[in-house]
């Protein structure tokens, strides 16, 4: 009966053993890769040109009057949000100016308290001459005086009315100077260049900044002007730019109508997303058009990103809705450079492992 108790008792700490390794094996971290979504484009068979990034609007944010810089504070190359503050004048200057301009404002107004007295008091005296006028009973020179005398308090009164108003708009526009002094990014986007620095003095217009909205981005082309014919607003792209490893399909195209009077060729801009904002203004791309014949697109992948399995027959690493990989059977065409197309297999918007497929196996829980 013991010997029994002892096998019973192994029997648990062995199945206990088996269930713990069974929950490590499936809490086992997922393996990072890295990963490419597959996208046709007119690859082979296009012609083939050299692009450069632009961005898609520049905006040039300058101060509205002249003042020494204080402050810069934002740098190239910085994401700057609506409204936020990108540089300041000295407003010491301007600080005078709103104080004159208050003085000034304020004298206004004790001139109008003034003539507003002297008015009533006119008034007054004009409003009894009236009741001894109209029985009779006041010379005629006594009545002109008194009617004089309002007419110039009511002159004056209006006068100095007058100056208030101009005095209160003159320290409008001053207190607007004055705010003026501090520049606030009127778009959202980055920070392209800045031509002015701390120190430096600003000129009324000058750009102190450029804001580029690189939301998207415009692949600009030079096309010969023979081959505009068969460029239209929706003719595939396939654009490559090696300083990220970026590979994406162009989106519409605009078309120069005025050509290069030395080159004889004329700028397309290719539309292009840019949601990581990765793809910079000035990067160098490789641009394939297609000729809008879909069978001319294929799908591309790096070379080494296919497997070859004992039996001879390629594939490659796909990952699942799930993030985890499973191995998919392809054809490929001829390579071109380092990547290769993949006739049969794949389709549109698959993501596949380019990195890190070493360590897989199917079902592989991954990261990318």
């Amino acid at each position: 009966m013991l010997k029994t108790n002892k096998t019973l008792v192994l029997l648990a700490m062995v199945l206990t053993c088996m269930s713990c390794s069974k929950k490590a094996q499936e809490t086992k971290a997922p393996v990072r890769v890295k990963t490419e979504t597959t996208s046709t484009a007119g690859t082979y068979g296009g012609e083939k040109y050299v692009g450069i990034v632009e961005e898609r609007e520049a905006t040039s944010v300058s101060f509205t009057s002249m003042g020494v810089v204080r402050r810069m504070l934002v740098s190239e190359g910085q994401m700057v949000s609506r409204g936020q503050l990108l540089a300041e004048l000295d407003p010491t200057s301007m600080d005078n100016s709103v104080e004159a301009a208050k003085a000034s404002t304020s004298q206004a107004h004790d001139m109008v308290a003034q003539a507003r007295n002297t008015y009533d008091q006119a008034k007054d005296a004009y409003d009894r001459m009236k009741l001894l006028h109209d029985n009779g009973s006041l010379p005629e020179i006594k009545w002109i005086e008194a009617e004089t005398r309002l007419k110039q308090a009511e002159t004056a009164l209006h006068t100095a009315e007058s100056g208030v108003r101009s005095a209160t708009a003159a320290e409008r526009i001053v207190r607007k100077n004055l705010s003026d002094t501090r520049l606030y990014a009127p778009v959202p986007g980055i920070i392209g260049r800045k031509q002015v620095g701390a120190g430096e003095t600003a000129l009324p217009s000058q750009s102190v900044v450029t804001i580029l909205d690189i939301s998207s981005v415009k692949i600009k082309v030079s096309v010969p002007e023979q081959e505009m014919s068969r460029i239209t607003a929706h003719t595939p792209s396939h654009i490559v730019v090696d300083a990220i490893d970026r590979h994406v399909n162009g989106g519409l195209i605009e078309k120069g109508v005025q050509a290069d009077a030395l080159t004889h060729t004329y700028d397309i801009r290719i539309h292009v997303s840019n949601p990581d904002r990765k793809l910079l203004p000035g990067m160098v791309a490789s641009v394939t058009l297609g000729t809008g014949d879909a069978n001319q697109s294929s799908i591309t992948l790096p070379v080494t990103s296919v497997q070859k399995k004992s039996d001879g027959t390629l594939f490659v690493w796909t990952i699942s809705p799930d993030s985890t990989a499973h191995r998919t059977p392809v054809s490929i065409g001829q390579p071109v450079g380092n990547r290769v197309a993949i006739t049969q297999g794949l389709h549109y918007d698959q993501r596949v492992v380019v990195e890190g497929y070493q360590k897989l196996s199917e079902g592989t829980k991954v990261t990318y």
